[in-house]
């Protein structure tokens, strides 16, 4: 995959300035607060530029994501 690079990607930045706060966002809320559409590729892609981000599922299709600071990116690699 070829990933944007943050610096020059605005949709990366929106997603990535939605996420700045560590809370949890389901898919929907990244659509709708970062107008964005494939949100999975743009989790992909700010993993690439090196922002960790977690993913968990929450019921059957459900997803959310969050930001993860540099201690808990450690943690959850362990």
């Amino acid at each position: 995959m070829n990933a944007a690079s943050l610096d020059k990607s605005a949709r990366l930045q929106r997603v990535a300035e939605l996420l700045a706060d560590g809370r949890w966002y389901s898919t929907l809320d990244i659509v709708v607060g970062a107008g964005v559409c494939a949100v999975n590729s743009c989790v992909a892609e700010l993993r690439a530029n090196g922002i960790p981000v977690a993913c968990r599922r929450v019921g059957r299709e459900r997803f959310e994501y969050r930001r993860l600071d540099v201690a808990d990116a450690a943690v959850e690699a362990a």
